[in-house]
């Protein structure tokens, strides 16, 4: 890319030569603004040409006055005035004729390629590939003017492209590489050693080609990019009064001036080649544009002559690309879908394939539907279709704009290669119909009847006329003069609408193809020319369509992606569809999923993870307030109920019906999300529960009472593998963590002590200064009210409230109270201090260790015994009840002494397996003698945190995918670094 940023457009507008595609065009225009592919500030224009055949120079003097109209008013000024041109850069993109094989022409005809780094989800357009190759890397740098160009090309281009533009002043086009050959139906640009153009050569003679051919052998076609300084460009605005030349605008036809027919290159730009005397300029013959003879002749002279007077002596330079290409898009059905093939490395795009095997390698699937038994063959495409198997798409084949009521005649067509059959959404007045064509793929549109290599379907037209009985008058009315002017471009071959039945659907070609069918039926019914259906052709009908297509496949490759587990982030997708309007059917989808999911909690809380996301999207960037924040709104305790009673079917269902009042405001919708995210949250925290099954306590002696029992407990340094013990990454993909256990200052700083007493109430008491510190907090508690509070984190006590309830001390709920409890089980109640020398939030793994420490010390003071992979896994289970979540290695590096490897398999029951490194007391000493704990007195909230990373992989950022795939330690090897900081296995 070039080493400036992006260009900043200000203003972009699109020629469309239908009135009827102004509309659907400005749509797509803003629907890229949207996904921010265009500038927030950008002005938008879709500006129809005033008249038919206006010419590409026509059309950008008409295009550059609707500009200047606008961006006069933005400005505040009531007429048109140059001086907004000043700071401006505009761009002009023409979207030329009808493209057979694209009903919304060659801008807008989908690709196979994906914006890997996007943002937001979209299909792919030759109008994309082109924005972004102007944007990117032809046009940064350049000064205020306008550029234009076409969009019926690819432009491919190096990674740098050096155009010099210091006190530059005029016109420069850009030229890239082609072949004698090919440049003989297309222009050339014949230039001198310094760059300034000659002549333009269109449809020249090989000897003429051969004048430009430079030392590379090739020669520098007319490739589209062309910019006008804005000393020119202005010059080119004031001929919008000048007769004949207003003739090309609106203003000039709304004044009743006579249309007039200029071309950009063969008209505006020749007139600055300074081979050209002005003699040659006005009169010549050149083909590709109006002539200067005949009914138009006097204009057209005249038109030129104010082209000479008023741009003659500005200088036209060319930049050539020498490892450049230029792509047109053909005409030819053979090399338009060989072009496809070859533009995609992938089978699918954008698209949801049932049986994903059934793409062979080299067939391109493009925004589509295939459900079933849909088998598409090498050298195949399809492309925005719905369709149900079983159909078998054979080589060289191109399917386009089918929709699933078309598979079952898709399915009676004779087998057969090389042909295209297209669904076109045409209209006819107020009738809206589908419209079927087929064609071969070496058919020549433009050849004429009596032209031997004419043919349809592969086969000349005198094969037809003799296997169908199809006479020329059929297809042509009254032929004369032996068919000149005949094409297959203009044959009435596809049944549209029978005067007894109604609409034709795909059945009608299938008689074309050698199928059933009848000719009387065939001849009796109205047809049209595939001329006449592209002209007819609804392109926002079937822009539509390919944008229901895209967001019905979306929906369905998400619900894949969350019962699969894949690793697909579905944020891109997810901002498409509200962006587009889809959010309420994606919704609808994410409930189907999560309460389809059934035992599998994963699925079930990564897809309402999913579609706190999408509330999120709804609400805007910015708006709303921070997606962090409280989940215990009274209103969503019964969908919460019913989660903790793991009635999912019903707890989504009743989440569906609270959200529906949440979606009025940006502020609602966030807090929404939020309880969703709480709602996700209680499900992970049942997953995780699955470890008590791992916690194994016997019971032993009670040691006497008011005897202290007392444990101190190491911090931990992770090594390596962090994050990859958090849930639900670990059972999802397996986490192996090595840590080691060390002391801080000589001593270990995490520490608890019980003891039971006579009085039937508990007394807890934390500090963060060790035992014997006399700044502490003390909590009472004499009722279970009292402990009611134990599955908040922020409350007085709560970690100690929480190790009573889940070690087993009392029973919460119960309907025995506190008291009675504790005098029935251990004869009076308990005494309990936990300690921390470290500072809170030091990333030590302070609190799951303190967890580990004082459940250690009420199992020994009630005579209970354990081991440390019981006690790891009960804080597992702790950390659930006390809704601080979190994962294992933390109490795997202080509850287990030394240097350990620490496992857990994907899948649940989550079980975590512990292996003790044996290390050398050489390296232990090193590492004893080298190790220096620096304390920078910034904190870390590992609950902050903890959100943060399980959303991020909830929605599979694609960098937390990566950073996760980079965190897996293979069984085989562990990395430890040495004391001189290499690594070895």
């Amino acid at each position: 890319m070039s080493r400036l940023g992006p260009l900043n457009w200000t203003a972009i507008v699109l020629t469309c030569q239908h009135k009827d595609s102004v509309y659907a065009f400005q749509r797509e225009l803003e629907a890229r603004r949207q996904r921010g592919c265009l500038a927030a500030d950008t002005l938008l224009l879709t500006v129809c040409d005033p008249q038919e055949r206006l010419g590409s120079g026509g059309a950008t003097l008409n295009a550059l006055l609707v500009a200047a109209e606008h961006l006069s008013a933005r400005s505040g000024h009531t007429v048109v005035t140059a001086d907004v041109l000043d700071d401006a850069r505009v761009l002009i993109l023409h979207t030329g004729r009808d493209f057979p094989w694209d009903g919304c022409g060659r801008a807008f005809c989908t690709l196979p390629r994906i914006r890997t780094q996007s943002a937001v989800e979209g299909p792919v357009c030759c109008l994309d590939v082109l924005l972004d190759c102007l944007s990117t890397q032809v046009c940064p740098g350049s000064p205020p003017g306008v550029w234009v160009c076409s969009t019926d090309m690819i432009l491919t281009l190096p990674s740098k492209v050096v155009m010099s533009w210091e006190n530059f002043s005029g016109v420069q086009v850009l030229a890239l590489p082609g072949d004698v050959s090919y440049a003989s139906n297309h222009g050339v640009y014949l230039a001198d050693g310094q760059g300034r153009v000659r002549d333009i050569i269109y449809r020249g003679s090989e000897d003429r080609i051969q004048q430009a051919i430079l030392p590379d052998g090739k020669v520098p076609l007319v490739s589209g990019p062309v910019f006008f300084c804005r000393g020119v460009a202005e010059r080119l605005l004031q001929t919008h009064v000048m007769p004949p030349l207003d003739g090309c605008t609106y203003l000039g036809m709304d004044s009743g001036a006579p249309a007039l027919q200029i071309s950009l290159f063969l008209d505006i730009l020749m007139c600055l080649c300074v081979d050209l005397s002005e003699t040659r300029f006005v009169s010549d013959e050149r083909p590709g544009c109006s002539s200067p003879v005949g009914p138009q002749g006097a204009a057209v002279r005249s038109a030129r002559a104010v082209l000479w007077k008023t741009l003659r002596g500005t200088l036209l330079t060319m930049v050539y690309i020498a490892d450049g290409s230029y792509d047109y898009m053909t005409l030819s059905g053979k090399e338009h879908i060989c072009r496809l093939i070859e533009m995609g490395s992938e089978r699918e795009t954008l698209s949801h394939i049932q049986k994903r095997d059934s793409v062979s390698t080299g067939g391109r699937v493009i925004n589509c539907i295939l459900e079933g038994d849909v088998h598409v063959a090498s050298g195949a495409v399809v492309q925005h279709c719905h369709l149900q198997g079983p159909i078998h798409v054979n080589s060289s084949c191109l399917l386009s704009g089918l929709d699933v009521t078309s598979s079952t005649p898709v399915t009676q067509l004779p087998p057969t290669s090389d042909i295209i059959i297209q669904g076109h959404r045409v209209q006819l007045g107020k009738l809206k119909l589908s419209v079927f064509t087929v064609l071969g793929t070496h058919d020549r549109l433009e050849a004429r009847l009596d032209d031997k290599s004419a043919t349809f379907l592969n086969h000349s037209w005198r094969e037809l006329f003799e296997r169908r009985a199809i006479k020329p008058e059929d297809l042509w009315g009254a032929v004369s003069d032996g068919g000149d002017a005949l094409s297959l471009l203009d044959a009435r071959l596809f049944p549209v609408f029978q005067p007894y039945s109604g609409a034709v659907g795909l059945e009608g070609v299938r008689w074309l193809l050698g199928g059933a069918g009848e000719l009387e039926s065939w001849r009796g019914s109205w047809r049209l020319s595939l001329k006449e259906v592209l002209s007819l052709t609804d392109q926002e009908e079937e822009l539509r369509w390919r944008e229901e297509l895209f967001f019905r496949s979306a929906r369905r490759k998400a619900a894949d992606a969350l019962r699969d587990q894949s690793d697909q982030s579905l944020l891109p997708s997810i901002r498409a569809a509200v962006l587009g309007g889809q959010q309420e059917a994606l919704l609808n989808t994410l409930d189907s999923v999560a309460a389809g999911s059934g035992e599998n909690l994963g699925v079930a809380a990564r897809t309402l993870a999913c579609i706190a996301d999408v509330l999120g999207c709804m609400a805007g960037e910015g708006r709303g307030g921070l997606r962090s924040g409280p989940a215990a709104n009274p209103v969503w305790a019964t969908a919460f109920s019913l989660l903790e009673q793991r009635d999912l079917p019903a707890a989504v269902q009743a989440l569906a019906h609270q959200r529906q009042c949440w979606l009025s405001r940006p502020d609602l919708l966030v807090r929404a999300a939020r309880h969703y995210e709480g709602a996700g949250q209680v499900l992970l925290r049942q997953a995780v529960m699955s470890a008590q099954r791992f916690a194994s306590v016997g019971q032993g002696d009670m040691p006497p009472m008011g005897a202290w029992q007392e444990v101190e407990c190491p911090a931990r340094l992770d090594l390596s593998g962090g994050w990859s013990d958090t849930p639900p990454i670990t059972f999802e993909r397996g986490g192996a963590v090595v840590n080691v256990a060390v002391k801080v200052d000589g001593s270990r700083p995490i520490g608890a002590r019980a003891r039971r007493i006579r009085e039937p109430r508990l007394l807890l008491v934390s500090s963060s200064r060790g035992p014997d510190c006399r700044v502490s907090t003390e909590t009472v508690c004499e009722t279970l009210q009292d402990l009611e509070d134990h599955c908040q984190p922020h409350a007085p006590g709560a970690l100690l409230k929480a190790v009573c309830v889940c070690s087993g001390l009392v029973s919460f709920p119960s309907q025995q109270p506190l008291a009675e409890q504790l005098l029935q089980r251990w004869a009076g109640g308990m005494e309990l201090h936990s300690w921390s020398l470290l500072p809170h939030g030091s990333g030590l793994g302070t609190s799951s260790i303190l967890a580990g420490a004082v459940l250690a010390a009420v199992y020994q003071c009630t005579g209970r015994t354990y081991d440390s992979d019981s006690l790891i896994h009960a804080v597992l289970y702790l950390e659930q009840v006390l809704t601080t979540g979190g994962g294992w290695q933390d109490q795997v590096g202080g509850l287990v002494g030394g240097v350990k490897l620490a496992r857990s398999r994907a899948g649940l029951p989550l079980r975590v397996e512990v292996e003790q490194l044996s290390l050398s007391e050489e390296f232990l000493t090193s590492l004893q003698q080298r190790l220096l704990l620096v304390y920078t007195g910034k904190t870390r909230l590992a609950r902050n945190l903890l959100q943060d990373v399980v959303r991020s992989w909830y929605c599979r950022l694609p960098s937390i995918v990566q950073n996760t795939e980079q965190l897996a330690i293979f069984p085989n090897w562990v990395p430890v670094w040495t004391a001189t900081g290499s690594r070895r296995r």
